[in-house]
């Protein structure tokens, strides 16, 4: 037996109770679905049948409308002809046609009926369908994403990560070593630019001296006078 034994019990489920309680959402939802699918031919299936059952009704009803026809005027030609012995078995006869006309009237109204409530069923199975369908699409979404986090959760977890930014640290390091040992190399070594920065700064000392001594020569001559 399926999920749903009848039709009301799709119409009236609730999709959402089914897939919280479901181990696995996504295989319940497929099974909603196919469920629905079928119950959907089925039920198509009847409307078809019943369609057929309808025009082989309204062809019988059309036959018997013309025996009416045919009795009343059967009996119109019997009291023409002074039969009235005639025309009341012809009537008679038109009585019993009208009875069947009658009852397959009903039948035809019995039929509308299932027909009417079918294509309502339809209308509300296939909106039933269309929103389990568009929550699968939902949930193997969800599902996809989740797969994805969870995968680069376990990535950064399994230590890979910080096995990766030790080693960046161990290369920077080295690099560091190296260059040290290049400023070592250099240290002690007077290039021609140093011995020019050199010559600058003690130009810029001698400079300095002789405008001190020439303000304490001017302070001293103020201070005699």
């Amino acid at each position: 037996m399926g999920i749903f034994s009848r039709f009301s019990d799709i119409v009236n489920s609730n999709i959402n109770s089914l897939l919280d309680k479901a181990e696995d959402p996504q295989k319940m939802v497929r099974l909603i679905i196919q469920e629905m699918e079928d119950t959907l031919v089925e039920v198509r299936s009847t409307s078809a049948r019943l369609i057929a059952e309808k025009k082989d009704v309204q062809r019988q009803q059309q036959r018997v409308e013309h025996e009416v026809l045919d009795w009343e005027n059967k009996a119109e030609l019997a009291l023409s002809k002074d039969r009235e012995d005639l025309a009341k078995q012809a009537l008679i006869e038109k009585q019993k046609a009208q009875q069947a006309v009658d009852s397959l009237q009903k039948e035809l109204e019995r039929v509308d009926e299932s027909l009417s409530k079918l294509n309502d069923e339809i209308s509300q199975l296939q909106e039933k369908l269309a929103d389990a369908k568009a929550r699968q699409k939902t949930i193997l979404m969800r599902e996809k994403t989740a797969s994805s986090r969870l995968q680069v959760r376990k990535q950064v977890d399994s230590g890979k990560v910080d096995e990766a930014m030790m080693k960046f640290d161990r290369y920077e390091a080295k690099i560091d070593d190296i260059e040290a040992q290049v400023d070592a190399y250099d240290m002690g070594k007077r290039t021609l630019r140093d011995e020019f920065a050199e010559l600058e700064n003690e130009s810029k000392v001698t400079d300095e001296l002789e405008a001190l001594k020439a303000r304490m020569n001017a302070k001293k001559n103020e201070n005699s006078q």
